[in-house]
């Protein structure tokens, strides 16, 4: 019996010397029926026409036969999923019943592809059955964002679904201070686009990172075509307020209050920017008034006092040995993504050694 051309679309690789994601294979053949003591004997004969300058693969083509010899009609073969029994690597493909006159193999679905085996280890990609995965995968994208950049912001629209692939990622409360760290396998933006509401908190890189994203649009088909993800939402959920509450409780008792005749001003300093702190510390009772500064994770962003801003402020609250401070958990919204002053350290021995080259020597007037 005679087969037209059988196309399959390679949907995954892992290491494989000849494949890559996205190439069509067609398998030409016969497959012939003889019976033989009762029991039906297939011989067959075919040939795997693959992209120019792949080459061919015995393996492959040996487990691209069983398909023949098992349906009777090229148009019985179903939409499935076949891997192959690999030497070196392995893929996996899917059969398409009509082939793309051009197969799309961009860098970003390559390396999607090459992620394939990570990626399926995730909680949430671990709700979507193996041979829906690839089909799935399709649909994300992949964003790289710097340290520090606003992903999200409370209050704007919602839209998109994220993955962290790599890095950490900060679910900022109003006051701008982490209330959960996302690292690599956890996901945000869903509860927006499940409830059609606005964003409901700040998202910010804490680090460098690597995201995976898609549409509304998707995410919602994903909702009715997987219900297990349902579930997997429901407890993400009790999760997180458990932890948004513990941390809240923890932020109310942070306060700092003291003298900076009890701990200097750059030991002050130093303990915020090692503690990662984020808000606003007021210095009273200074010799030229009253100093604000404002940290964002340890950062320095801002400082004022008599009349300077930035750096000066800085340097001249250095060399203040008297006064009272507070310490205010929490940053307004619009102080949230600003980029910081300076790099600490280098800020703090500049201003050292600014404080001991006006210091007059041992023993002169």
């Amino acid at each position: 019996m005679g087969f037209p051309k059988i196309s399959f679309r390679v949907c995954e690789t892992r290491h494989c010397p000849l494949f890559r994601y996205g190439d069509v294979l067609q398998i030409s053949g016969i497959a012939i029926g003889m019976e033989n003591n009762g029991e039906n004997t297939f011989l067959s004969t075919t040939m795997v026409h693959s992209p120019p300058g792949r080459g061919n693969c015995k393996i492959l083509n040996g487990d691209l036969t069983k398909v023949i010899i098992e349906y009777e009609r090229a148009d019985q073969i179903p939409d499935c999923m076949i891997s192959c029994s690999g030497c070196t690597g392995s893929i996996r493909l899917e059969h398409i019943r009509d082939t793309p006159a051009e197969p799309v193999c961009t860098a970003e679905a390559i390396r999607l592809a090459e992620l394939a085996p990570t990626l399926s280890t995730f909680s949430f990609f671990r709700n979507i059955d193996q041979g829906s995965f690839s089909k799935v995968l399709t649909s994300f994208r992949m964003k790289q964002l710097k340290k520090n950049e606003i992903i999200l912001r409370k209050g704007e629209p919602g839209g998109k679904f994220y993955v962290v692939l790599s890095g950490q990622v900060d679910i900022l409360n109003d006051a701008g201070i982490p209330i959960t760290h996302l690292t690599t396998g956890e996901v945000f933006g869903e509860m927006s686009l499940i409830c059609d509401e606005n964003i409901g908190a700040t998202v910010q890189a804490a680090s460098d990172c690597q995201l995976l994203y898609t549409g509304q649009q998707h995410f919602k088909s994903l909702l009715q075509n997987f219900p297990a993800l349902h579930t997997y939402f429901t407890r993400l959920l009790a999760r997180r307020l458990t932890d948004s509450n513990k941390v809240r409780s923890d932020d109310y008792a942070s306060g700092m209050i003291g003298k900076l005749e009890e701990i200097p001003p750059e030991a002050l300093f130093q303990t915020l920017n090692a503690n990662q702190k984020t808000g606003i510390l007021t210095i009273n009772h200074l010799s030229k008034g009253t100093a604000r500064c404002s940290f964002r994770q340890g950062a320095l962003i801002k400082a004022s006092y008599a009349g300077s801003r930035g750096e000066a402020a800085f340097y001249e609250i250095l060399r203040e040995k008297q006064g009272r401070f507070k310490f205010s958990p929490g940053l307004p919204p619009e102080d949230f993504d600003i980029p910081e002053i300076g790099y600490f350290m280098r800020l703090l021995m500049e201003g050292l050694q600014r404080i001991d080259e006006r210091t007059p020597p041992r023993g002169t007037g």
